[in-house]
């Protein structure tokens, strides 16, 4: 029987923080979940994909939300990045443990807690075959951690960035709120734009949009989406300019 083989050679998944908690649990960190989002990642690096992981920090704290509550946005942004390396030691540990090798590199530098960002570095882990975790965001304020995505994977070259979240793929309204909410298939950067679609905040798309990098919106519930997605199967929605979206 032949084996599949993956359509992308290397990838940038983004993962929220809150992908960590487990519903309805007051711990803002699951070992439990930490050790099957690891699991969904193993299974993908098997394939020989090269793999690298945007990991965010609202289950531990959002700097945003702090900030409309009074905080300094730069005091409250950076604590935020400082979450987001917890969640990548998280991720480090859970991955380690299923024999596959990981490096956390911190765009803050902290020499005894992470590598600091060095793009070559980065490059040459993947080649590796080591899973690369990007934390602490871009290191500047005034930045989400969907931007950081698209930043890295454009430095990288990633073919694509994956995009896990709560929903299955990318809807025209609020599938919670409505539910004849439609969901797209496909659909191009410009047509996302124009219909003011939540895909990510409006820098991390400009910066996909420009550097032509296709995003896959998903859903991370789904234990085999993941791989799925890296396979070239229809999963959630697929964003990209418009001859990319006709060919698919």
């Amino acid at each position: 029987m032949k084996t599949e083989a993956p359509v992308y050679k290397r990838i940038v998944l983004k993962l929220s923080g809150e992908a960590l908690r487990e519903a309805g649990a007051r711990e803002n960190i699951s070992p439990h979940v930490v050790h099957e989002i690891a699991k969904r990642i193993t299974e993908v690096h098997d394939l020989g994909v090269q793999v690298a992981v945007v990991i965010g920090g609202g289950n531990i704290w959002r700097g945003l939300a702090a900030a409309d509550r009074g905080m300094d946005r730069t005091t409250a942004d950076y604590m935020g990045m400082l979450a987001t390396i917890i969640n990548g030691m998280a991720l480090k540990s859970a991955l380690e443990q299923l024999g596959v090798q990981t490096r956390v590199q911190t765009a803050i530098e902290m020499k005894n807690v992470a590598e600091p960002f060095i793009l070559g570095r980065a490059i040459r882990h993947l080649e590796l075959n080591r899973v690369v975790v990007f934390v602490a965001g871009t290191g500047n304020p005034y930045f989400s951690t969907d931007t950081t995505a698209a930043l890295r994977a454009s430095e990288i070259r990633a073919d694509v960035i994956l995009k896990a979240t709560k929903v299955d793929g990318v809807y025209d309204s609020d599938p919670n709120k409505n539910k004849n909410a439609k969901r797209y298939e496909r659909i191009s950067y410009s047509e996302a734009l124009t219909k003011r679609l939540q895909v990510m905040d409006s820098t991390a798309f400009s910066l996909c949009m420009d550097n032509r990098i296709p995003i896959i919106v998903f859903d991370m519930n789904q234990p085999t989406n993941f791989r799925d997605a890296v396979l070239g199967r229809k999963v959630g929605t697929l964003v990209a300019d418009e001859a990319e979206t006709d060919k698919n």
